[in-house]
Order: structure tokens, then sequence, then C-alpha cells
């Protein structure tokens, strides 16, 4: 039996509006009925998320303030149902498995089609 996967929400964080923009065309094209929130920030993406936590989450790790390991932990810590993927360009092993040990997958950049799609079978392979 197929799981139903419309009417999902995901975030989008990353300081790059041109990421956001090439991120959000890209699940809009494969789930035109997903609705897609943006933050620019660390601090922005955990405040949406407690007022309205997503289905799922794409993150970016280099952002000033917050770095979005830090983010994606705080958000897990409260709402742990949220799946995260965390987008970096930074690919060493570290980074990998802190990603790993909060329970979120690691995408690496730049953004694509391909990475995307990576993302996308995280969320639904998930559920």
């Amino acid at each position: 039996m197929a799981i139903d996967m419309s009417g999902k929400t995901v975030l989008i964080v990353d300081d790059s509006k041109v990421s956001r923009m090439v991120i959000k065309a890209h699940i809009i094209a494969a789930h035109p009925d997903w609705k897609v929130l943006e933050a620019g920030n660390g601090e922005e993406a955990v405040k949406l998320v407690d007022q309205s936590p997503p289905d799922f989450c794409t993150m970016d790790i280099n952002m000033p303030g917050m770095l979005g390991t830090d983010a994606a932990a705080a958000i897990l810590q409260s709402h742990p149902q949220v799946r995260i993927a965390i987008f970096s360009a930074n690919i060493q092993e570290t980074v990998q498995s802190r990603a790993q040990q909060l329970g979120a997958t690691f995408v690496a950049k730049p953004v694509t089609e391909k990475s995307i799609g990576q993302a996308l079978q995280h969320f639904l392979g998930a559920a």
C-alpha cells in the first residue's frame, strides 16, 4: 500500500537565497501539492519549527549564527518526527557522522537535481 505523501510541508534552511530557490523549484516540480517554507538561518528555522513543525527539512550547515547541525539538533530535540537532510559542501567524516548521530541524512553540495533527489528519497523512504 502506498503511503500518502500529499500535502506535506518542507522547510528549506539555507543562508543562500539561490540554494533555497533551487531546492524549492525541484521539490515543487516533484511534489506540487507540498507546502514549502524557507528560513535563512538556524535560529529562524528553530523558531519556525516550534510554531509549525514541518514534515521534512533541508538544512545547510555553514550559516551565520547557529550552525545547521546545532539547529537540526534543537529541532529534533523538541520535534523528533521531523525528517532532516543536511546539505553541506564540507564532506569531512566528522560532519557526516554528526548528521548520522542526529538521525539526519547527509547530502553533499552543490545543490543539484541529484542531491535534492537524495534528500527526497530520505524523506519518502523513511515514511
